[in-house]
């Protein structure tokens, strides 16, 4: 990275893309050979930058013969996901397989579930009705405490309501089967043909918390879990992901209405949180990260003041199983 002999700006998580890719390839090598003992990579393509970028470092790592890719789309997904994840899956000669995930979901339970919690603060809320979460903006500095359920009839007619404690964690824990269903596709396929799982947080969701556990945060390998998003994009382009792909704004794509990632986690653009994050992993000025990204001094400590309080309620996601005593024997 750029030192900060210029003031800090855009410019400042600009990188070198062509070395670090065959940075990130070769210790992808070294680890799938020394360490995770496996023939080559499995990983779920969802038409967004962070997977697309993670299975070109794939191929390029060990070639596109020894990927295998995933879609698995459910009831709520948006069709351009799987089109988008094809057209990357394509771009690179990857082998991939369309694996419908709505059919377990529905015999889990997971969309009753999500409706029933609904149905405690919307009580009409049912067929032909579509919803999503939101939470507050963190520029307000009410933080991210209050959440919100947007819910729209089978009119079209939209309105936004506050979300009971009870709601919300029953909302989000049916929500979760999506990414764990989505997981136990990835294993298979990896225990199937003696490959590794690749994870795909980019350094904001890694930091944050942004993924579930036993889900998304699963994996045996997390490439590019060291780079800013704003960073991920510049990988994109040097390896050729569609433009249609690096076009695409970040969404969850898991609620039956669409929905930004800024809207349910971050509140603030990518870019924007790129800089602060890094502004306060590298003990920059308020006042300094506001300039680079257009805040106020203010508006940045807000910020701060979130990502501290989320690295804590999240840090459960990192932790591994934990144990009682030592298992000497056994060394991690």
């Amino acid at each position: 990275m750029n030192t900060h002999a210029k003031p800090f700006s855009p410019e400042t998580l600009v990188i070198d893309a062509e070395a670090e890719v065959e940075r990130i390839t070769a210790e992808m090598r070294n680890l799938l050979r020394t360490q995770l003992k496996r023939r080559g990579f499995v990983l779920g393509i969802s038409g967004g930058i962070d997977s697309s970028v993670s299975a070109a470092l794939a191929a390029k790592a060990v070639g596109s013969k020894n990927v295998f890719a995933v879609f698995t789309p459910e009831n709520d997904s948006d069709p351009l996901s799987h089109r988008l994840g094809k057209a990357v899956a394509d771009t690179f000669g990857i082998e991939a397989k369309l694996e419908d995930i709505g059919p377990a979901l529905k015999a889990f339970g997971c969309y009753e579930r999500r409706d029933a919690s609904i149905r405690e603060i919307v009580p009409e809320y049912g067929e032909g009705w579509a919803s999503k979460v939101v939470i507050a903006n963190s520029l307000s500095g009410d933080g991210f405490s209050i959440s919100q359920l947007v819910v729209q009839d089978p009119e079209g007619n939209q309105r936004t309501v506050r979300m009971t404690p009870s709601a919300y964690l029953g909302v989000v824990a049916a929500t979760n089967m999506k990414q764990r269903a989505r997981k136990q596709i990835e294993y298979y396929h990896a225990d199937r043909l003696n490959f590794a799982v690749i994870g795909t947080p980019n350094r904001l969701e890694y930091d944050q918390g942004f993924f579930v556990k036993g889900g998304d945060g699963l994996a045996d390998i997390k490439p590019i879990a060291h780079l800013y998003k704003s960073q991920v994009y510049q990988l994109a382009e040097y390896l050729g992901v569609p433009e249609e792909v690096r076009r695409r704004p970040p969404t969850t794509d898991t609620y039956s209405l669409p929905q930004s990632q800024e809207e349910f986690y971050f509140s603030l653009p990518y870019d924007k949180m790129d800089l602060c994050l890094y502004g306060l992993n590298n003990g920059l000025s308020a006042d300094a990260v506001a300039s680079a990204a257009g805040l106020t001094a203010e508006q940045v400590g807000f910020v701060w003041t979130d990502i501290a309080a989320k690295r804590k309620t999240t840090r459960y996601l990192h932790l591994g199983p934990q144990l009682i005593e030592p298992v000497s024997e056994i060394s991690h």
